[in-house]
């Protein structure tokens, strides 16, 4: 009787451990066979689970899940952070949080993209598609992840304001170009448009989304920086380039 009393503990705790290395067994069996991406724009939701999921073993998921709650992300240009929900042991939703990028300026060969603030948030040899180059502007030695260094912050105000114009109303353009009074020019294609100072900036960016069907295969310059919203004869002038 002594015996087979003394064994029970030992076979609580037998059993305790099989259930342990079952559980962890099973775990480590399950892998993500579904991956949702959202809140991404600059990349598309392949190339998003490429960046994250490197190797095999990043899609077990309870690697997976351990690695979430005790490593860093991975650095991923453009993106501020991500977070991974996991609906289920087999699904996981990938929410990308992306950098506020409104231009670039090029520096030393290569091309400086900054945040809404003026902060450098990136640098990188490519042109990406829907952020226009920013010239014109003065400014010292660039650092990232710090202030674009330039003589009056207030422009990044005015640079935030009119590249939501634009992609308010559609237009992309190619580049936008600062004169020492600060104000701007576009250039779209092969038209310059002269834009003045940053004042009725919503009424000269409508007007310029109302004309591009009319000049977007010509040459030349438009002339909104006397834009009045009052004098409709005087709202624009194009001139086309003399080609003689």
């Amino acid at each position: 009787m002594g015996d087979f009393s003394e064994r029970k503990p030992h076979m609580g705790l037998f059993i305790v451990i099989v259930a342990v290395i079952s559980a962890a067994a099973v775990l480590l069996s399950l892998n993500v066979r579904e991956i949702t991406v959202t809140g991404n724009s600059r990349y598309t939701e392949n190339e998003i689970v490429e960046m994250i999921f490197r190797k095999k073993t990043d899609f077990n998921s309870a690697l997976l899940f351990l690695r979430e709650k005790t490593q860093e992300h991975i650095t991923i240009p453009f993106v501020e952070d991500y977070q991974l929900d996991f609906e289920s042991p087999t699904h996981v939703d990938v929410i990308v949080h992306e950098k506020s990028v409104v231009g670039y300026v090029s520096y030393m060969g290569s091309n400086m993209y900054f945040d809404k603030d003026g902060i450098i948030v990136e640098s990188t040899g490519e042109t990406l598609p829907g952020i226009p180059e920013v010239s014109g502007l003065r400014f010292g030695q660039i650092v990232l992840h710090r202030p674009l260094p330039v003589e009056d912050s207030r422009i990044f105000e005015e640079i935030l304001n009119l590249t939501q114009l634009l992609s308010l109303r559609k237009l992309a353009v190619d580049g936008i170009r600062y004169n020492e009074k600060g104000e701007a020019n576009l250039y779209i294609n092969q038209v310059e448009v002269v834009l003045g100072d940053s004042s009725r900036m919503d009424g000269k960016i409508s007007l310029l989304a109302d004309m591009m069907p009319q000049i977007q295969n010509l040459e030349g310059t438009l002339y909104l920086d006397n834009y009045d919203e009052n004098k409709e004869d005087l709202v624009s002038t194009f001139k086309k380039k003399n080609t003689d």
